[in-house]
């Protein structure tokens, strides 16, 4: 039987500051809510002096959080795109007016019944 070297790690202590070149596979068992972060502890592998190509699977349940985890990544990647111009914009079709002034509301602040207006506890609007 041969052995095979193995790596488990979170996403969060796998993420960041390691170089895997000897890798060549990447296993995601539990995505994190914002992409950008399993995308970089997929990339630890795809490093200067990689030699294979790399392959990149994600294991999830149907019906299960993770699979919900998935769709909200999706939506955020998609808003991230239509905003900074990664696409053709028809993402920013996908998220309604509330859904854009939630997701650009300060933390603790509340989106007021008029447009482009923000509750703030504390501040007057006036």
């Amino acid at each position: 039987a041969r052995e095979v070297p193995l790596l488990l790690a979170s996403l969060k202590a796998g993420g960041v500051g390691l170089n895997l070149t000897a890798a060549d596979t990447v296993i995601h068992l539990d995505p994190w809510w914002n992409p950008a972060v399993q995308a970089q502890a997929s990339a630890r592998a795809h490093r200067i002096g990689q030699q294979q190509p790399v392959f990149v699977y994600q294991l999830v349940a149907e019906g299960s959080i993770e699979e919900r985890m998935l769709e909200l990544q999706a939506r955020k990647r998609a808003l991230a795109d239509g905003l900074l111009g990664h696409d053709d914009g028809s993402s920013l079709g996908k998220f309604s007016v509330p859904e854009l002034h939630a997701l650009l509301a300060p933390l603790g602040g509340e989106v007021d019944d008029a447009p482009g207006r923000l509750a703030v506890p504390g501040v007057d609007a006036g």
